[in-house]
């Protein structure tokens, strides 16, 4: 178990590695933890999971992979298949993958969870947030990191790493449903 003191739940290279290297600026212990079931098809998991690897070994930043598990993913959002995108669908993933989180967590002695997905262009920072905040509402000592990635330049940095690091980028959230919508 790394001995660090903050768990940041990573969706994708472009999104995280902007606020990894904020982080790591600040001084931050932080460990990677990449759960996102939502991912379709596998091939896109597995090269969005690829790239965040790749830049966690570069900055030397321990990397927890969970598993994939889309069937527990499907379950969850079931009957919310016609929600638009920041609709429903997409608060029941952000509980679904920030719950998992914050149980590991609590399970492995971090002090704070934080997210990368509220700098996503595709995501409402708020949904994301309370999604954070009810996660980690079960566990005494855990807190949320409650941040706003995008203030303070950080989609400037997040686009000058992503091109810097040559990342691939995605056309879509994840899921199978934002690839339609």
């Amino acid at each position: 178990m790394p001995s660090t003191d903050l768990l940041l739940h990573v969706c994708c290279a472009p999104c995280s590695a902007g606020i990894i290297e904020t982080l790591l600026d600040e001084g931050q212990g932080l460990t990677l933890y990449f759960y996102n079931p939502n991912i379709h098809p596998f091939e896109e998991y597995e090269r969005r999971k690829a790239e965040v690897k790749r830049f966690s070994v570069k900055k030397g930043v321990p990397f927890i992979d969970a598993d994939h598990d889309p069937d527990k993913w499907m379950l969850r959002v079931k009957g919310l298949e016609d929600e638009k995108e920041r609709g429903r669908r997409c608060q029941v993933c952000f509980d679904m993958r920030l719950e998992r989180a914050a149980l590991y967590a609590h399970d492995n002695g971090f002090k704070a969870l934080a997210t990368t997905n509220g700098i996503s262009r595709w995501k409402d920072p708020r949904q994301v947030r309370l999604a954070g905040v009810n996660a980690v509402a079960p566990y005494a000592g855990l807190a949320f990191l409650d941040r706003d990635w995008r203030k303070g330049k950080g989609i400037e940095r997040m686009q000058a790493v992503s091109k810097r690091e040559d990342f691939y980028r995605q056309k879509y959230c994840g899921c199978e449903y934002s690839i339609l919508k």
